[in-house]
């Protein structure tokens, strides 16, 4: 089965829901364009998750199959994103669980756009390289939160629902996140 992904002549992108029943009916289209609408955003999490871009794009990869494949199981359409993020944050956790204790870390970070100002751009890379350092001192947990809610904005309760805890232990760990992350970068303010 294959339809459009936009609806019928007037160029508007459809919804989420939209997309994810067709989906589940076997629209491949529907399927291609909730990868390409959500793939950055999964993407970003595995990297600041694991500061190694190998294995962000290898969950990210993971994520979107294992979602194609079991989009039938999908209780409710509206979910999708929810499910989404739960199933990247749970298979980081795992790869993070997986590492041996004195990992070499490659800590990369995206490079910020090169101004007319080269001192300005350089100190914003350094800023970027200290935050990515102390988020990997964070303990994993901590970090899934801290970027679930700093970084893609997720209300407590999702990110309870994604990390599978109460939303008062999401807002603990967020919490010593930040406490923590306010003392490493205490120089850059």
């Amino acid at each position: 089965m294959t339809t459009s992904t936009t609806a019928e002549g007037s160029g508007l992108a459809l919804d989420d829901v939209t997309l994810v029943s067709r989906a589940r009916e076997g629209d491949v289209r529907a399927y291609e364009q909730l990868v390409l609408r959500y793939q950055g955003p999964i993407y970003r999490l595995a990297l600041r998750m694991l500061a190694n871009r190998g294995d962000a794009e290898d969950v990210a990869q993971e994520v979107f199959l294992v979602a194609w494949r079991r989009l039938g199981q999908l209780q409710e359409d509206a979910a999708f994103v929810g499910w989404l993020y739960r199933t990247a944050t749970n298979r980081c956790l795992n790869v993070l669980r997986g590492r041996r204790p004195q990992v070499e870390l490659d800590a990369e970070v995206e490079s910020p756009r090169q101004d007319d100002r080269p001192e300005q751009a350089a100190q914003v890379s350094e800023q970027l390289a200290a935050l990515n350092s102390a988020l990997q001192q964070l303990t994993g947990e901590q970090r899934a939160c801290w970027l679930l809610r700093e970084v893609h904005g997720r209300s407590y309760e999702e990110i309870g629902e994604i990390v599978g805890t109460s939303t008062t232990a999401v807002r603990g760990r967020i919490a010593r996140a930040r406490a923590q992350l306010a003392e490493v970068m205490k120089p850059w303010r």
